[in-house]
C-alpha cells in the first residue's frame, strides 16, 4: 500500500523518501531524541534498517511511519505512526497497532505530536478493524506521557523492555 497523504492546519504526513534519509539521521543521532527511545543515538546503519522498515511496514500491513513536515516550506520535523514491532513483552499487545512518534527538538512545544498524532488517530479510527491502539512510554518521558493522554491514552500497564521500566497504554475507539 502507498501510504496516505494527510494534512493538519500547521503539517503534512507523508511517506519516506531516500531523501528523508539524511534528515531521519541527524534526528535519530540527537540523544535529545533518542534519551527515552533506546537510550542512545542511533548510528547512520540503524536509521536505514529503521527507514527500511516503514516502508516495509506499509507494503505488508498496510499501515507504517511517516515523515511530519511543516506544509510552510516542507521541512522535516519528525517520523510517526503506527507498527508491529511483534515485541516480547505483554501479550495484550500482539496484533494491536502501536503509535509512536518523534520530533526533532526545534520544534517541541509547539502542539506539532498532538496535532500530528490527532491526524494519524483519525486515520487508524476508520482504518483499523479492532478499536484498540497501543503505546509505549519511558515513565522518565514526561511529555511524550502528556501527548498520549491529549490524544486519549490511558496506562493499562507497566512492563520491562531491555531491562528498563516502560509504561503501556491504550486508546480504545468509542
Amino acid at each position: 500500500m502507498t501510504p496516505p497523504v494527510l494534512e493538519t492546519p500547521r503539517l503534512r504526513l507523508r511517506a519516506h523518501r531516500v531523501e528523508d534519509y539524511p534528515a531521519s539521521c541527524a534526528m535519530w543521532a540527537s540523544p535529545d531524541v533518542t534519551r527515552y527511545i533506546g537510550g542512545k543515538p542511533s548510528s547512520p546503519q540503524q536509521t536505514w534498517q529503521r527507514l527500511l522498515s516503514y516502508a516495509g511496514h506499509w507494503q505488508l500491513l498496510d499501515f507504517g511511519y511517516w515523515v511530519v513536515e511543516e506544509r510552510a516550506g516542507g521541512r522535516f520535523v519528525g517520523e510517526l505512526g503506527f507498527a508491529n514491532y511483534e515485541r516480547d513483552i505483554v501479550a495484550s499487545m500482539r496484533g494491536v497497532p502501536e503509535l509512536g512518534w518523534a520530533l526533532v527538538p526545534e520544534v517541541r512545544g509547539r502542539g506539532y505530536a498532538t496535532e500530528a498524532l490527532g491526524a494519524a488517530i483519525a486515520w487508524g479510527d476508520v482504518r483499523f478493524p479492532d478499536p484498540r491502539t497501543v503505546c509505549l512510554i519511558s515513565p522518565q518521558n514526561a511529555p511524550s506521557i502528556r501527548v498520549a493522554q491529549k490524544v486519549g491514552f490511558a496506562e493499562f500497564a507497566r512492563t520491562e523492555l531491555g531491562g528498563q521500566t516502560v509504561l503501556l497504554f491504550e486508546r480504545i475507539r468509542a
